[in-house]
């Protein structure tokens, strides 16, 4: 049975076929320079957790070869809106999927799973440059390039507390990110966007609650109530040892996770587009929770997959067509489909 990583890696080798790889794109300069994080006018009802003031920061773009005929790759770096001990993580760390002679175009942010395999967030950036949208693939914090040598610190940790620090920087860095790529001139930003699979998709639906600049969101494989997920998912186990070892309770621990619960933002709003993909057998993240985020954002259209968190690889062209349909210039999403869990 072949992994994860390994469909993955053939999925990617065979996207590469799909966009392209008769010639490679010309690389662009390097490039430097600020900009600047404008509060959005009703930016006094981000929760305060969530809040930016108005500030500028430099960011760094630095051009990356690529034998795709329709999009140009980069690499961006910016600082946090969060200081940590950490100096590694104090750096955000970006790749930008940008379509070649693009103007007007969606901008949408792409955070990866747990585990920090990127090539399944680098295969849905390619889908949706080679559609005509501009995709920043943001590295979360502790994950990657910012991950502190010889530093225990990890985004989602074995101390809840220390898990509500990491999410809160993630989403502020979405919010800094999203600034920046509604800065380039190529895109529109009255169209940007998030997406995520699995943790990117819990983050990009507290992001999505909580940054008044997105208007459309697409969220595989998540859920909220966060301490329900904690409590019940297989993956999350050490956790739920670590906590109880430690003298918590099944209560003390929702309270923990509260603060960064995407159901306690998450509201209906005519003027953002929701969509949702999600497994009807999820192990990690229990449908039922699915449910819940679904019902707290007005029920907007979702698919329901018959399979695992995992399993549901089989379904990933199937997520990522459906993906760029909705991301894309024009583009709307699908009539909720699938069987609903029991």
């Amino acid at each position: 049975m072949h992994s994860a990583r390994t469909i993955v890696m053939w999925m990617a080798t065979i996207a590469l076929l799909i966009v392209g790889s008769a010639r490679a794109t010309e690389l662009t300069p390097a490039r430097s320079g600020s900009v600047e994080f404008l509060p959005a006018d009703t930016e006094a009802s981000v929760p305060e957790r969530f809040q930016l003031s108005r500030h500028s920061f430099d960011f760094q773009q630095m051009p990356v070869a690529t034998t795709a005929r329709n999009l140009r790759m980069s690499k961006v770096t910016f600082p946090s809106p969060v200081v940590t001990p950490h100096e590694a993580n104090n750096t955000v760390h970006c790749e930008y999927f940008c379509p070649v002679d693009a103007q007007g175009a969606p901008g949408v942010i792409v955070l990866h799973i747990m585990g920090g395999d990127f090539d399944l967030s680098r295969l849905f950036c390619r889908a949706l440059a080679s559609k005509g949208v501009a995709a920043l693939f943001l590295k979360m914090p502790y994950y990657g390039e910012r991950r502190q040598p010889g530093s225990p610190a990890r985004m989602v940790s074995l101390d809840p507390h220390e898990t509500v620090q990491g999410m809160t920087q993630a989403v502020l860095d979405v919010r800094q990110a999203a600034a920046w790529l509604g800065a380039q001139q190529e895109v529109d930003r009255e169209q940007l966007g998030i997406m995520g699979i699995s943790l990117g998709g819990i983050t990009s639906a507290l992001a999505a609650g909580v940054e008044p600049r997105f208007h459309k969101a697409c969220l595989i494989l998540a859920g909220g109530d966060m301490g329900e997920v904690a409590w019940t998912s297989e993956e999350l186990e050490p956790l739920r040892k670590h906590w109880l070892e430690k003298g918590g309770s099944k209560e003390s621990l929702f309270a923990a996770l509260a603060p960064v619960d995407p159901i306690r933002y998450a509201r209906p709003d005519p003027a953002r587009q929701i969509l949702m993909l999600n497994a009807s057998q999820d192990e990690v993240v229990p449908p039922v929770c699915t449910v819940a985020l679904w019902k707290a954002f007005g029920e907007p259209p979702i698919i329901w997959w018959e399979a695992g968190h995992y399993s549901a690889m089989r379904y990933i062209f199937d997520g990522m067509a459906k993906t760029v349909e909705f991301f894309r210039p024009g583009g709307n999403a699908p009539k909720s489909a699938g069987k609903p869990p029991a």
